[in-house]
């Protein structure tokens, strides 16, 4: 049967479900949803190989969102389930439209904003990974600047140099000519070089990250925590289709947000559960944030919003919060409970079970090897397959006969979690 890993909660208790509906928020990502898909597919079936269970996809029969339908036999239990991704990927191409002087003039605010308002510093208190990675897209594109300006230094001088062999008239006026004429080959030369090396830069952002990355802080950054309006708009959105599947004939309706999604799934709960639209005798309503970077956001001067949203989710009765993350991803801020490092906790707070996916130990040795440096692809790892899984397994929560709540009901947060306030802004919305 493979290395399957079943807890004691999981060998007591009976199948609860076998229909699931399944709500994917992903972060900034510009990309279309496909590539979760089949993230999903390829993973799936490793995971299932390794663990000893069987899982299949098919295409979604419904209409509404992008996503894919899926069956599973796990524990002797036959699952299905409908996962969706709630796509604002568009917005996120939208933001990313900007011209490369604007995207220097983004690198002067947003860096004011974190800096100036002190919240870089307090950020720092938390995890190293993620400021580094804040911090990167400002480096690189500053040397990127520079190393442009030294080519158009460089380009300017043998322009001006040249000039010096053109011949300009009569010996009197030929210094003062060839000197304009120098001036003018210098700034050519200077500006056709920056120019070509900028956009070239641009064009390989594919392996440098950094008009990505700055991209997706200042879009945080520009309303200093609080949400753009389209944004806002596309949350509702969001929150009418989860409703929706709130009165349907499922056992579980579980919601996933990765990355900057799981800010947007607190919002997004909170305000549908303020506006009692989850029915008591309907399925369980379930969050599992993964690789959440809420502080990036809940520690802005603006973020009152999302700061009363994480107060009010963390003290709910109506749903289970799962917080998921792993120090092995530098990109997240992993084990920082987001409710109480934001300073907003309350005293009944029951929410989030903050624990680590542990990747050193769920990953072999090799295939640790093999990813430690991968940043990007270790942000999303809590997506994929682990060849040494331990009690974290995507594909058993999204497509398993246990709800989030049962799974994880005997599951201790972990030790090493920051539980305490450190952000310096705590004002919430009325």
């Amino acid at each position: 049967m493979g290395n399957q890993q079943v807890s004691p909660t999981q060998m007591g208790s009976k199948p609860e479900v076998t229909r699931r509906r399944v709500f994917y928020i992903p972060g900034y990502d510009p990309i279309h949803p496909r590539r979760y898909r089949e993230l999903y597919r390829k993973e799936g079936a490793a995971q299932a190989g390794i663990s000893g269970y069987e899982i299949a996809l098919s295409p979604k029969t419904s209409g509404g969102n992008y996503g894919w339908h899926v069956e599973s036999t796990i524990n002797g239990t036959a699952v299905q389930a409908d996962v969706e991704v709630l796509v604002w990927s568009d917005i996120v191409r939208d933001s990313m439209e900007t011209s490369i002087p604007a995207t220097y003039a983004q690198l002067i605010r947003t860096a004011w904003e974190y800096i100036g308002s002190g919240a870089l510093w307090r950020l720092m208190r938390l995890r190293k990974g993620p400021v580094i990675a804040a911090l990167y897209p400002i480096g690189m594109l500053l040397v990127q600047l520079l190393v442009a300006l030294l080519a158009g230094h460089l380009l300017g001088l043998g322009l001006a140099w040249l000039t010096r062999f053109v011949p300009l008239g009569s010996e009197s006026t030929a210094f003062a000519a060839h000197k304009m004429l120098g001036s003018t080959a210098y700034l050519v030369g200077m500006i056709a070089a920056l120019w070509l090396l900028l956009r070239w830069f641009k064009k390989k952002d594919g392996k440098f990250f950094a008009y990505y990355l700055m991209h997706d802080y200042a879009y945080s950054a520009r309303y200093k925590g609080a949400n753009p309006p389209e944004l806002e708009a596309r949350m509702a959105d969001f929150a009418k289709v989860i409703v929706e599947a709130l009165h349907q004939d499922v056992d579980e309706v579980l919601v996933v947000g990765h990355s900057s999604g799981a800010h947007l799934a607190v919002s997004i709960l909170s305000d549908l559960i303020r506006a009692g639209q989850v029915p008591g005798d309907g399925p369980k309503l379930s969050f599992l944030s993964l690789g959440q970077v809420v502080p990036m956001v809940s520690f802005l001067r603006n973020a009152d919003r999302l700061r009363a949203d994480l107060r009010y989710l963390s003290a709910r009765s109506e749903l289970t919060w799962i917080d998921v993350t792993a120090p092995g991803d530098g990109c997240a801020f992993a084990l920082c409970d987001p409710v109480s490092v934001s300073g907003v906790a309350p005293d009944d707070k029951r929410w989030p079970l903050v624990f680590s996916a542990q990747f050193t130990k769920s990953l072999s040795p090799k295939r640790w090897k093999e990813l430690r440096w991968r940043f990007f692809r270790l942000h999303f790892q809590y997506l994929c397959a682990f060849d040494a899984p331990l009690d974290y397994d995507y594909f058993q929560i999204t497509a398993g006969p246990l709800t989030l709540g049962t799974r994880y009901a005997d599951r201790p947060p972990s030790a090493s979690r920051i539980d305490h306030a450190v952000s310096k802004f705590t004002s919430m919305a009325a």
